[in-house]
């Protein structure tokens, strides 16, 4: 099992998250709401967060006391994950599309098909929707 797998695995309830980070539930909550982590839910609809749901929280916490607020921090994280997938295509590592985005690419390659002298449809990608 690579460490990303591990690092992505829900392990912690929202009471052992607290201690690691030193936030009230509310204030893991209130992350949540604004799409700043996003732990896993169970059946029973408890929160299971992963080791880097926990570095995103304590990296959140920082900014926090450094007088940034929630606005000032989506940016920063934002800007943080497409510099980190820069680094990633310079690398030559392929970065990861959600299924989503890639709906949203497919839909405007086959709105653009053939205009233009376009060809459709992304290589390698489409293998996704068919088992």
């Amino acid at each position: 099992m690579s460490d990303q797998i591990r690092r992505n695995m829900p392990l912690f309830p929202i009471g052992i998250v607290k201690q690691l980070t030193e936030l009230s539930a509310r204030q893991i909550r209130y992350y949540e709401e604004h799409e700043l982590v996003h732990p896993v839910r169970t059946n029973g609809n408890q929160r299971l967060f992963s080791f880097n749901d926990i570095d995103r929280l304590l990296e959140i916490k920082s900014l926090i006391e450094q007088g940034i607020n929630i606005s000032g921090i989506k940016k920063i994280l934002e800007l943080n994950e497409k510099a980190n997938e820069m680094v990633e295509l310079a690398q030559g590592k392929p970065a990861e599309i959600s299924d989503k985005e890639l709906r949203k690419h497919l839909k405007n390659e086959l709105i653009m098909a053939g205009r233009n002298g376009k060809a459709s449809i992304i290589q390698g990608q489409l293998s996704r929707f068919f088992h």
